[in-house]
């Protein structure tokens, strides 16, 4: 008797050995069409969208974008890395590309720069390399002058470095010896000390009886020889406003009877009086100029007179030296004349 569902062969392995038959309808495994055609495609989907993804990361990383070169030399580029942004007003515009030591023993920093972004860089541009206490290192640029004569392809610009954790070590010596100086004001020895007693003393002084006085005097006796002075004087003032009371009233009186013997009044009447005696002596000088004008038409007639016995002196004069000139001629004629010569004994 032959068996109703023969064998084909052995089962394949990880299958399950019992006959189909004995299987649940779920567990029987259909035949896939083109598995391998399918498996193929699947693997090569995979394959073009990693390229893909690959490719537009390239892309949007500016790896198929023109660019410039330019270099940077610093001193030192701690803290550089290959991919870092080099920055204009916050903004990315360059990639480093690659470090290399110069052989001056410089660092060479090569910035990738696109075209479309170089219009920012310029001769006179300024490239910094700063590295803060918080956070990474930085490549910065600054353009000051936009209109300068644009930056060219592989040109060498010095990188200006600013290490912000390089004043550390600084700052923690001088903290130091700030805390130094604290501790040597604050000792117990401390001038601060001696300084604070004094001050406390003078406070217990300044709330002693002498108060203030006694602290600029020095002591209590010349304090109180202070308030002393100053009783007098108060004395003193108090005595002086009683004589100008009574000199105001001797000069200017009251109401009272001191108003007859005051001064103000009878210097008053006195210089009523004046003014009636200037009126007085007014009226006589007034008197005077009219004499005086008189007198003056009295000495313009006399000096017309003068004038005119001066006229009449010199008719006169010449008259006698016509005379005399006369008699002087008669005399030297005979008879008349005189023998004039003088005989001594």
């Amino acid at each position: 008797m032959t068996d109703k569902h023969p064998s084909s062969g052995p089962p394949a392995p990880g299958s399950d050995p019992r006959p189909a038959a004995d299987l649940a309808p779920s567990e029987v495994l259909r035949p896939v069409a083109n598995l391998e055609l399918k498996a193929a495609a699947l693997l090569l989907f995979s394959l073009l969208l990693i390229v893909g993804s690959g490719l537009y990361l390239l892309y949007a990383r500016g790896a198929f974008e023109p660019t410039q070169t330019l270099i940077l030399t610093a001193d030192d580029s701690e803290g550089v890395v290959v991919g870092m942004d080099m920055t204009f007003s916050g903004f990315p515009i360059g990639r480093v590309r690659r470090i290399e030591l110069a052989d001056e023993g410089n660092a060479r920093i090569i910035v990738d720069v696109p075209r479309k972004d170089a219009h920012w860089l310029r001769e006179s541009s300024v490239f910094t390399l700063v590295r803060g206490i918080v956070g990474g290192t930085n490549i910065r640029a600054y353009t000051g002058m936009l209109t300068d004569t644009p930056l060219q392809d592989g040109a060498v610009r010095p990188v200006l470095r600013g290490d912000a954790t390089a004043e550390i070590p600084q700052l923690m010596a001088s903290a130091r010896e700030l805390l130094t100086n604290l501790n040597a004001i604050t000792a117990q020895d401390a001038a601060l000390g001696g300084s604070l007693a004094n001050v406390q003393a003078l406070t217990a002084r300044l709330n002693g009886p002498g108060g203030v006085l006694s602290v600029l005097m020095g002591n209590d006796a010349d304090a109180r020889k202070i308030v002393a002075t100053l009783e007098r004087t108060n004395a003193l003032l108090a005595r002086l406003d009683g004589m100008v009371a009574k000199a105001d009233r001797q000069v200017f009186g009251g109401d009272g009877p001191a108003a007859k013997d005051a001064l103000v009044p009878e210097v008053r009447a006195t210089v009523a009086q004046l003014n009636g005696l200037l009126a007085d002596t007014r009226s006589s000088l007034q008197k005077v100029d009219a004499v005086l004008v008189e007198a003056q038409a009295i000495g313009a007639n006399a000096r017309e007179a003068t004038t005119d016995l001066g006229a009449l002196r010199a008719e006169v004069e010449s008259n006698l030296r016509k005379v005399e000139s006369l008699v002087n001629e008669i005399n030297r004629k005979w008879p008349f004349a005189r023998d004039t010569e003088l005989k001594l004994p």
